[in-house]
């Protein structure tokens, strides 16, 4: 059975949530099974934000994981929570250009990116977690691109058709992100 279990985590307002949605709406939709359990405080900005997600072939038997295929750290406060999830055989990614120190953990790959940097200065900070997608999709090979971007139109269709530039920027965004992270998962 093929089953990728992965963890999302980094600070309210960063988008963490909104990722893990359209995540599993595109596994959903692309006829996987699917589960998304979120973890935050009641600070929408400001506090630690988690998304566990698991996407497979087959019906998933256990909702809960203890260790992630691919954790994605996005804040110091991200690396100090997510550690536990980590071990030999996970990939993670950690933003360069928020977080101030690298993850200290043993894994199979530690691969830092420059997301946050890239999003503010050649898209907009607004896309930041449409990179992080782009990041997450690449390095799993879990879903299709097509998948991806089906979800992103169901989950935002709506801002696309009144402000039709925005398609563009989220599309180049997950373009960005998926390339960004290519050539550095191998195994």
């Amino acid at each position: 059975m093929s089953r990728t279990k992965m963890v999302l985590a980094g600070e309210g307002g960063q988008g963490v949530q909104s990722i893990a949605k359209i995540l599993v709406e595109a596994g959903y939709e692309a006829g996987k099974q699917v589960l998304y359990i979120p973890n935050f405080g009641v600070e929408q900005r400001g506090g630690v934000s988690i998304a566990f997600c698991q996407i497979a072939d087959e019906k998933i038997g256990e909702p809960r994981f203890s260790k992630g295929d691919i954790v994605i750290m996005l804040s110091d406060r991200a690396i100090d929570r997510c550690a536990a999830y980590v071990d030999e055989n996970a990939i993670v990614v950690y933003d360069t250009s928020v977080c101030t120190k690298a993850p200290d953990c043993k894994s199979k790959k530690v691969i830092g990116i420059d997301a946050n940097r890239i999003a503010n200065e050649q898209l907009s900070a607004r896309v930041f977690n449409i990179i992080i997608l782009g990041v997450l999709i690449a390095a799993t090979n879990v879903l299709d691109i097509s998948d991806i971007k089906n979800a992103m139109e169901m989950a935002l269709g709506k801002k696309f058709a009144a402000k039709p530039e925005l398609r563009e920027l989220n599309y180049k965004a997950l373009e960005m992100g998926m390339n960004m992270i290519k050539d550095k998962v191998g195994a």
